[in-house]
């Protein structure tokens, strides 16, 4: 799906980055990668005064956010009017140890995403959007399912945010320390953090003969969660953001 917005998502106080703000990126390449490259975020909004944030999958097309859940859900019942949110997403790169307790720090990528959630109340719309959430996960799945019956569809809610704004925050320099403090017999270091994809484990009761589908050829064990979620975007919407 083609972007409708310009380059770059409109800088206000809202979300501004205050603190280290030359890790601030405001620019659709930076905030997309990093949405892209996740499968989950937190998502914070507020019930008759009382602040919630609630973790929940969600996926990305063009400039619209969505998550889904039970038509139950307190969360997902208060914005079927319209809400004010913001959707954050975090990678953890790394830990930094350092030679003074001020300068340890963590390596890190992440998002704050703000809109107005809405509940998708199209019939027809909703249906294709629960299709889109099976296939940016896993590129081409949704096809060899079992169709999702009415009654599935009933009790599961999806909600839309338009991104009005967002920033992106950055931090990927590892140890930095005083200039005076490196030659202190002090140790100091990077220790990476990273997700990883596992070997499959084949349900069971599934027939004899049925193989993994080439949709899933990209989930290597061993391989970072970060990349194969990128890569699965990129497969399901080839145009965007190339």
């Amino acid at each position: 799906m083609a972007d409708t917005l310009t380059d770059i998502y409109p800088v206000t106080e809202r979300n501004k980055v205050r603190r280290l703000h030359e890790r601030g990126r405001y620019d659709h390449a930076s905030v997309h990668a990093i949405l892209d490259s996740a499968m989950l975020c937190h998502i914070a909004y507020v019930i008759d005064g009382q602040p919630y944030c609630t973790p929940t999958v969600y996926w990305r097309e063009g400039d619209h956010l969505y998550w889904h859940g039970s038509s139950a859900s307190r969360m997902l019942r208060t914005q079927k009017p319209g809400v004010p949110v913001c959707v954050t997403v975090t990678h953890l790169d790394s830990l930094v140890l350092a030679r003074c307790g001020f300068n340890h720090s963590v390596d890190y990528r992440s998002v704050m995403c703000f809109g107005q959630a809405h509940v998708i109340e199209d019939p027809a719309e909703k249906a294709r959007a629960l299709d889109a959430m099976i296939d940016r996960l896993y590129p081409g799945r949704n096809a060899t399912l079992r169709p999702s019956t009415a009654l599935e569809l009933k009790a599961t809610m999806v909600i839309g945010m338009e991104i009005e704004q967002a920033s992106a925050k950055i931090r990927t320099k590892g140890v930095a320390d005083e200039e005076e403090d490196y030659a202190l017999p002090i140790y100091a270091a990077r220790i990476p953090v990273m997700q990883v994809i596992g070997a499959a484990e084949p349900c069971p009761r599934m027939p004899n003969g049925v193989a993994a589908p080439e949709g899933l050829s990209h989930f290597v064990p061993g391989r970072r969660l970060d990349e194969v979620m990128t890569e699965s975007s990129r497969r399901t919407y080839a145009t965007e953001d190339e």
